[in-house]
């Protein structure tokens, strides 16, 4: 792992150090990696989206170009 310094407004240590009190995170350490995570699931899940978009689209241009689900395995 690197350690790296970060700058956060006191309101938000003060929130994550409610939350290590309550037990929700090991430390501030375990809360900020958790949410860097939570927010990378965010962004696949989002591209994922506009993949499913972009398809939806396609298959309403061309509903030839289909593949029946029956078909794949």
């Amino acid at each position: 792992m690197v350690q790296v310094q970060l700058r956060v407004p006191e309101d938000v240590v003060k929130e994550i150090d409610r939350w290590v009190s309550k037990g929700r995170f090991r430390s501030r350490s375990d809360a900020i990696k958790t949410i860097i995570a939570l927010y990378e699931e965010r962004e696949k899940t989002r591209e994922f989206y506009k993949m499913l978009v972009g398809r939806s689209r396609e298959a309403r241009e061309k509903p030839e170009i289909l593949v029946p689900l029956e078909e794949i395995e």
